[in-house]
């Protein structure tokens, strides 16, 4: 069965003749499919036969709950505590690694929840979920009449006591079915699709509520075919997939619909998961599926779990103390080399050499006292042992700097030092730095690496999501970088002992108070420490 590439674009993600697997079969209806970053396997809900099921690759799937409470959407939160919607309790709820239940929240304004279906969990721990009536109807829950009178969707605020009402983050009325729901890749942004308008909207996440909604795509439906709103993710990139007629349709983050994903029957939901988290499963109708993507699911607060959750080998490896008087902070997570990248940034020959234009600046000297050479090039070959994508940026400039803006006092010196000219010695990667087989190089026209190059096509089309930043100058060029990554929603880590500027104080100044705020700062032997293939 083919997917169909409306937008060349599609083919980035999915190839078009990729095959879906039938990985298991016979159940009445699945719904909410969730992987599990330990265990390294997925459970999900088969609602009518009030049951929850556990597939393990290469062993099967097996029965874990019965009853279930007609379990929907479901989601675990970074301490891999489950959060299940149960239909017939209209309760969200948390479930502890040792099956301790915990009834979150089941009234609003003293009535009962119709039925919570979809449910998130931000990077702050706030719970989201929508609140359709689908539960409280024959076969999907216990038939029931409804207390609200509207679907609305709902928070739970980082502070939220068990029982206690949630927040309802919409209008009242702004529903008729709200279901599916997810974060853009930064969290700034949320979509919730309405199965009965076959539409999705996108809002704005503004103080713990959903502001200025507008409809992101709609038209989401077909009378020859079954399927419609539903489930709902977003990839690492921003890409919507929505349950639609046929299978998936895929939105680019602008609303385009840019390709349909196939399927032999009706799919209700969808995660991705896999050892790499590139694998998206399908819950459709009778059946699970799985088909293997050349994209990721967004980054969500499980999906690297508190380290007390973690497999011991997962752990990260002790580290070295950081120099007295500068702000690091312990790496919580391992660093995947198939997700990231390393950026060694402006460590060519007239920057931080003797004898390059900007010598004079005391550049060669603090590079020197942080011995960012020999620390950037460990960085780039324990990177490469790892699969992390090794990219240069550099600054170079045509002969002349011909059409070089004269605006700033950065590009004024460029000129009036004859700097960074391509062809010449200055341009060229200090000793120590020189790409290797395999390495990409990017070049700029600007302080930060991304407004006038390639960079971020490389990175998101190689499926990056975090980059290790470093190089120099500590206070323009690496500063600048990270702070349009964050913007980006890009993992920023900078290894500060990989960095060097002009002098002490003006790398202090950016590490210990503008970085702090972009970026996981860390030094060079930590990060080595915290590199896996995994």
């Amino acid at each position: 069965m083919a997917h169909t590439a409306i937008a060349d674009s599609f083919r980035s993600l999915i190839d078009e003749h990729e095959p879906i697997r039938q990985i298991g079969t016979g159940y009445i209806f699945t719904e909410g499919p969730l992987w599990h970053p330990v265990d390294q396997s997925l459970i999900f809900s088969d609602m009518p036969g009030d049951v929850r099921r556990q597939y393990v690759p290469g062993q099967g799937v097996r029965e874990i709950a019965r009853p279930s409470n007609k379990g929907n959407g479901m989601t675990y939160d970074a301490d891999l505590n489950l959060l299940v919607c149960e239909h017939s309790t209209s309760s969200v709820v948390r479930i502890t690694p040792d099956g301790t239940r915990t009834v979150l929240c089941s009234h609003f304004q003293g009535r009962e929840l119709n039925s919570p279906n979809d449910i998130v969990v931000g990077k702050d721990g706030a719970i989201w979920f929508t609140d359709p009536t689908y539960g409280r109807l024959e076969h999907f829950g216990v038939p029931r009449p409804t207390q609200l009178g509207f679907q609305g969707v709902y928070r739970l605020s980082p502070g939220h006591r068990a029982g206690d009402e949630p927040e309802l983050v919409v209008d009242n009325y702004l529903f008729s079915q709200p279901n599916g729901l997810c974060f853009s890749p930064c969290e700034r942004w949320m979509w919730v699709n309405d199965t009965d308008q076959a539409n999705i909207r996108m809002f704005d996440v503004i103080s713990g509520r959903l502001e200025n909604g507008r409809v992101f795509a709609g038209g989401i439906k077909d009378a020859l075919k079954p399927g419609l709103p539903d489930g709902m993710k977003a990839d690492l990139h921003g890409n919507i997939y929505v349950t639609a007629p046929g299978g998936v349709w895929v939105y680019s983050f602008h609303g385009e619909l840019i390709g349909k994903i196939a399927c032999p029957e009706m799919v209700a939901n969808l995660h991705w998961g896999g050892a790499d988290w590139s694998t998206l499963y399908l819950c459709a109708t009778t059946s699970l599926y799985e088909l293997q993507t050349k994209t990721k699911g967004r980054d969500e607060p499980f999906m690297y779990p508190n380290p007390v959750q973690r497999r011991p080998q997962l752990q990260t490896q002790p580290q070295t103390m950081p120099r007295p008087g500068l702000i690091t902070v312990p790496l919580k997570d391992r660093i995947i080399g198939s997700r990231s990248a390393l950026i060694l940034q402006d460590l060519q020959n007239d920057v931080i050499m003797e004898g390059g234009a900007f010598a004079a600046s005391g550049s060669p000297e603090h590079a020197r006292t942080q011995n960012v050479l020999a620390n950037a090039a460990r960085l780039a070959t324990a990177a490469r042992a790892n699969g992390v994508m090794v990219i240069h940026v550099w600054m170079v400039c045509e002969p002349g700097h011909p059409f070089l803006a004269q605006h700033a006092a950065l590009m004024q010196s460029l000129k009036k030092e004859k700097a960074l000219v391509r062809g010449t010695w200055g341009a060229r990667p200090a000793p120590g730095v020189e790409p290797q087989s395999g390495d990409l190089i990017v070049e700029k026209m600007s302080m930060s690496g991304w407004e006038t190059t390639r960079l971020e096509s490389y990175l998101r089309h190689g499926g990056r999501d975090t980059i290790i930043n470093c190089g120099a100058w500590t206070n323009m060029s690496v500063e600048h970088t990270a702070r349009t990554g964050a913007d980006k929603g890009f993992h920023i880590v900078v290894p500060e002992d990989a960095c060097s500027t002009m002098n002490e104080d003006w790398h202090r100044a950016s590490i210990n108070f503008a970085m702090q705020n972009v970026a996981t700062v860390s030094t060079t032997d930590a990060v080595i420490a915290a590199l896996t293939r995994e």
